[in-house]
């Protein structure tokens, strides 16, 4: 493509995807794609983003030119034809997508489209280098989109990996799921990547830290580094924010959270971590470790377990353990002259090549894009870089300030404020007195509105929603997401789309800054108090709506929320007030459960009990259960059930049958694992009897499965298949995805006790199928277990040892081994592992452990079911014994 101006940029430096559809009639759509654009960390390309001066044609065939990959939204309507072109610009941009990958939707409708429309689509069907695809509304977009531009990036990057026998390949999604993708380029640092990446890639080498002052772009390097080096590292490179964590003892709980390894309250977390990276070539990027540099034998430890670990952490200070390298991380550099010469003698060649400009005057154009670096302001821009040291963070926040500051008069500003202002830490670094100081000078820059809603963002631990920020920032008559917009202009405030909302943060220098001053001025206290009450009431919300419809939208909240949990559980616990601390835990257990956490909720009830309070009935009583029901599951005896029992009994008497029914659940499963079948169907009908009478559906399921357990032990087969599809049937009616995932399962034993495989293979698969959509690694454990029986069943040694194989690495990489496995496949592995086809069983075993989950559930399913699981519609597997579904009529 020529004669269009090349120099209009795109928004910014990332892989992108151009969005080509008229505008005004698919409005919802351009945002939803955009948000699954951007939840790919993948940078989308807009007109509506573009730089308004150039004509619209040269704008969008610019942006064509940058681009990696086309994705075009249709509708009904053709789009305008201007006066001087014979077509609209929709199909202009389609002709000019050239050799891109094309991703095509194409709206589905009950209208007319415009004629020129329909010869346009025509033509795209028949283009073999197109993907299309229909979709019924905005959100059905989403979804498409999203898991089309995953599965295409997994095959361009599967096709340029080393090659690899593909049934013990490491998952592509898996090698660097858990790194943030900047929004920006690095810039300036192509050495000091070079270096460090030699250093990681020394055999002797196994622990490096990278030291500087805030704001010199640890985390930043070592981002780009940890994607360069992903290849070398088979297993998966996986990076940890320490930032949110502000307790050592939460350091090996953030790493097990980040590797999908459950803290469940059923053994030590440091040991379920060291299992589950067991033989496996795995890079750990730790950011932020100066705030917790007790637990550097954390480190250590797991570095003296796991040979093939590698450990890459960013802190303001070392480790100081044996075997650490040192990388110490200066600013960016300027030109030769500055500091022989003043800054407006240096040359513009000079200038140019200089890295520290060069990111100013980048960071300059994403706010400015007509923005140049020009002879006649490299003396001021120079002047900038030299007035701020080179560090990188403060010349990004100097650069957000371009689009109302020229060069010249930032740097008159500068040289007038930076001197004056020392952030109450003159015992700091130089360099790192130089970013406060660019912190505070940026905040003189705001109203006093937006400064004050600056500092109260401090109480936040990890991101935020608008709402939260309104919970604690809007005093009377404040708009405060137009001053939200302005924090955000000014680099303070980073923004985030996500599906249901838009989410916040703050870099941790600044978090620091805002904290400090909100002490100064005697507002700490309250403003948490405001910032826990706020997720007290968000709690109370999940409370309601976790066990339904919307239970996966909530756990993605949540999920998001969970510094700001944990947060909010401590400010109680510390302060003493053990009703709210135990009834906030309360109100969560759904998520803890499911997320993994129960550990942590064990943890913090075992130390208000320790501190011998006098607690109300209610607050002892969830105390106790939480205590009773996680630790039964590492040590089921006798000492739990009393524990249990006094937890139903103060429910019972403070009037929540919920609860008590809910703890009486447990003391039937502590009966069930001492053989003690009739007395846990007894309390089991108690339990039900109370989930009825409070009308809790969730909990009546519950009951239903373990019921239906007890009926298995006392060898009463049938009524054991009766409780467990009525559990089915209710979780269908409320939407419950995870209760239905389970009484799918148990519903597939209960078939195949009773000869019928046909049937326990169909319900298997739809449970492994629901569970894997759930991203529910238990449950895909639990069906790759189901199926092993199947295989072993059919004779087939190597399937079910492969799936046997693959079942035991997902419990031990997601730390869920301890629990007692609610499945009966050792039944039928055991003849197998015994008998002449052992060997067989053991080859498929080896194999099924290189699996990763995907490649698992794959090879576990036919491919007629490896489409996307929807039991809450009309795809409900035939040969499941359950009437249609009920359609929605809400």
């Amino acid at each position: 493509m020529t004669g269009f101006p090349s120099a209009i940029r795109t928004p910014d430096q990332k892989l992108r995807v151009f969005i080509s559809s008229t505008l005004k009639e698919l409005a919802p759509e351009r945002k939803s794609a955009r948000i699954a654009v951007e939840r790919l960390h993948l940078a989308p390309v807009m007109f509506e983003l573009g730089a308004r001066p150039h004509p619209p044609r040269d704008l969008y065939r610019a942006y064509l030119d940058q681009s990696n990959i086309f994705v075009g939204i249709y509708g009904d309507r053709y789009g305008w034809v201007a006066p001087t072109e014979t077509v609209s610009g929709l199909e202009d941009e389609f002709n000019l997508s050239g050799s891109l990958p094309k991703l095509i939707y194409i709206r589905e409708t009950d209208g007319e489209r415009e004629p020129r429309l329909n010869d346009l689509l025509d033509r795209i069907r028949t283009d073999d280098t197109a993907s299309f695809k229909y979709f019924a509304d905005a959100d059905a977009l989403t979804g498409l989109l999203e898991a089309d531009l995953a599965t295409l990036l997994a095959e361009r990057f599967a096709a340029s990996a080393r090659p690899a026998e593909p049934e013990h390949t490491a998952e592509v999604e898996d090698a660097l799921g858990t790194f943030p993708s900047p929004v920006t380029e690095l810039i300036g640092r192509e050495r000091e990547v070079a270096s460090l990446k030699r250093t990681l890639e020394r055999e002797e080498v196994r622990l490096v830290t990278v030291t500087g002052p805030g704001g010199m772009g640890k985390t930043r390097l070592a981002i780009d580094v940890g994607e360069d080096l992903a290849a070398e590292y088979p297993d998966g490179v996986y990076f940890v924010d320490l930032a949110p964590v502000l307790d050592p003892a939460n350091v090996v709980t953030a790493i097990a959270q980040t590797l999908g390894v459950r803290n469940t309250g059923d053994g030590p977390v440091e040991g379920k971590l060291v299992i589950a990276l067991r033989g496996r070539r795995v890079l750990l990027v730790l950011d932020n470790f100066e705030q917790v540099l007790a637990a550097a034998a954390v480190v250590t430890r797991l570095l003296s377990a796991l040979p093939e670990l590698n450990v890459l952490v960013t802190s303001r200070a070392l480790l100081r353990v044996n075997g650490e390298h040192n990388f110490e991380l200066g600013p960016l550099a300027q030109p030769d002259a500055v500091g022989d010469e003043r800054p407006e003698t240096v040359s513009f060649a000079a200038a140019r090549t200089s890295p520290a400009v060069a990111l100013f005057v980048e960071r300059s154009r994403a706010v400015r894009p007509d923005f140049e670096l020009t002879p006649a302001n490299v003396g001021a821009v120079v002047g900038i870089c030299a007035a701020l040291d080179g560090v990188p963070l403060a010349l990004e926040l100097a650069a957000a300030r371009i689009r109302l500051l020229s060069p010249e008069l930032m740097l008159a500003r500068l040289d007038r404020r930076l001197p004056l202002l020392s952030g109450g830490a003159s015992d700091l670094p130089a360099r790192q007195q130089t970013l406060r100081r660019t912190i505070e000078w940026s905040t003189q820059l705001l109203g006093d509105e937006e400064r004050k809603l600056l500092n109260r963002l401090g109480v936040f631990v990890g991101g935020f929603t608008l709402e939260a920020v309104e919970s604690i920032g809007a005093d009377d008559g404040a708009d405060v997401l137009t001053m939200l917009g302005v924090l955000v202009d000014s680099s303070l405030v980073r923004q985030e789309e996500r599906p249901q909302q838009t989410y916040f943060t703050i870099l941790a220098t600044v978090r620091e800054y805002a904290l400090e001053q909100l002490e100064s001025g005697g507002e700490l206290e309250d403003l948490r108090r405001a910032h826990a009450e706020y997720y007290v009431r968000v709690a109370a919300n999940a409370d309601r709506l976790l066990d339904g419809k919307h239970q996966v939208e909530w756990m993605s909240r949540l999920v998001d929320d969970r510094e700001n949990l944990r947060a909010t559980e401590r400010f109680y616990l510390d302060r003493g007030d053990w009703e709210t601390a135990t009834a906030f835990a309360w109100s969560l257990y759904l998520y803890w459960w499911i997320g993994g956490h129960l550990g942590e909720v064990r943890g913090w009830m075992e130390e208000l009990l320790a501190a011998d309070a006098e607690l109300s009935p209610a607050a002892r009583a969830r105390a106790l259960y939480f205590t009773g029901a996680i630790r039964f599951w590492q040590d089921p005896v006798d000492g739990i059930t009393q524990t249990l029992t006094e937890s139903a009994e103060l429910f019972a008497q403070v009037g929540l049958p919920k609860a008590e029914a809910l703890t009486l659940v447990s003391v039937a499963l502590a009966a069930l694992e001492k053989g003690e079948a009739e007395e846990a169907e007894s309390v089991l009908e108690t339990s039900l009897h109370l989930f009825r009478g409070a009308n809790y559906r969730w909990g009546e399921a519950m009951a239903l499965v373990s019921l239906g357990l007890a009926a298995i032990l006392r060898q009463k087969l049938p009524r054991a298949l009766n409780r467990f599809e009525e559990s089915l049937a209710l979780t269908l009616r409320q939407k419950d995805k995870l209760g239905a995932t389970i009484a799918l399962h148990h519903c597939g034993w209960a078939h195949l006790l009773l000869g019928d495989a046909d049937a326990a293979t169909t319900q298997f698969e739809d449970s492994l199928m629901l569970s894997r959509d759930l991203g529910h690694k238990e449950g895909v454990a639990y069906g790759l277990e189901a199926l092993t029986a199947i295989a072993a069943q059919d004779g087939d040694a190597v399937r079910a040892g492969r799936l046997f194989g693959a079942a035991l690495s997902v419990r031990e990489q997601t730390g869920l081994y301890n629990a007692p496995s609610i499945s009966f496949h050792r039944a039928w592995t055991g003849p197998l592992q015994s008998g002449p086809l052992a060997a067989d069983f053991e080859r498929g075993e080896k194999e099924g452990r290189h699996l990763g989950v995907r490649a698992a559930v794959a090879y576990a399913l036919p491919p007629a079911k490896g489409g996307a699981m929807d039991v809450f519609g009309d795809r409900l597997s035939p040969a499941s014994p359950l009437p249609p579904m009920p359609k929605d009529t809400e």
